[in-house]
């Protein structure tokens, strides 16, 4: 698990080769602006920024399909830390758009196709 300042698509598709499917868990700090990846699961994502720091508002988690780079397939927004009732996010996913887009930049600033 890394916090991640610039990574390839090929250093995720290794990373992704570690999993049972092909894809990479990241947990993104939308107010840090830090993406943490490698790690199996997201909580273990969260936990390690939340000790760094960041608050457990500000932590999404995504999957990265390195395979499916520059398309829409790439960021899945899917976590069981999404759930958030108190933020009014009711799903795994990130039903707020303003923080889809936030995080959508955040990859984009982290990913060198």
């Amino acid at each position: 698990m890394l916090i991640v300042e610039k990574i390839t698509i090929d250093e995720l598709c290794a990373m992704g080769s570690n999993m049972s499917d092909p894809l990479v868990k990241c947990v993104i700090d939308v107010a840090r602006r830090l993406l943490v990846a490698g790690a199996g699961l997201h909580s273990d994502e969260e936990y390690f920024l939340l000790e760094k720091g960041s608050a457990q508002a500000d932590l999404w988690g995504i999957n990265l399909w390195p395979e499916s780079f520059g398309t829409d397939d790439f960021v899945e927004f899917d976590s069981m830390i999404n759930i958030r009732p108190a933020q009014n996010n009711r799903s795994r996913g990130v039903d707020n758009p303003a923080i889809r887009e936030l995080i959508y930049e955040i990859v984009a600033e982290k990913i060198d196709g």
